[in-house]
């Protein structure tokens, strides 16, 4: 049995509202659920205080259990100051262009490096 805290989704189409929830891996994200122990609202404002709403000492209590926080919880916490932020993933080499294209980039500036250097007559 491994515990998670994350993300209920609630609300209607298009207005979101999740309830931040200790619940076993295996259940659906909006299954059952062990203990509600937050809320949080993305329709309201970042500088609203209802925004992020979190019962700290019941966090702290399933972190000592062993739970583990979803990435966007573990942000939450971080804030609320339960532990530290997570790790940023670094991009992804997929948005650049292949290795012949980047040469042929490099070649290409090359020689227009060149030709600003060649003196004009």
């Amino acid at each position: 049995m491994s515990l998670k805290i994350r993300l209920a989704r609630g609300g209607a189409k298009k207005r979101p509202f999740y309830r931040i929830v200790v619940a076993e891996s295996r259940f659906a994200r909006d299954g059952k659920f062990v203990e509600r122990i937050g809320s949080y609202n993305p329709m309201l404002t970042k500088e609203d205080p209802l925004r992020v709403v979190l019962d700290a000492e019941r966090a702290k209590y399933w972190l000592s259990k062993g739970a583990l926080p979803s990435e966007r919880v573990q942000y939450f916490f971080s804030k609320a100051g339960l532990m530290e932020a997570p790790k940023r993933h670094e991009q992804t080499k997929q948005d650049k262009p292949k290795a012949k294209a980047q040469e042929r980039a490099k070649a290409q500036a090359d020689a227009a490096a060149k030709a600003a250097e060649a003196p004009a007559s």
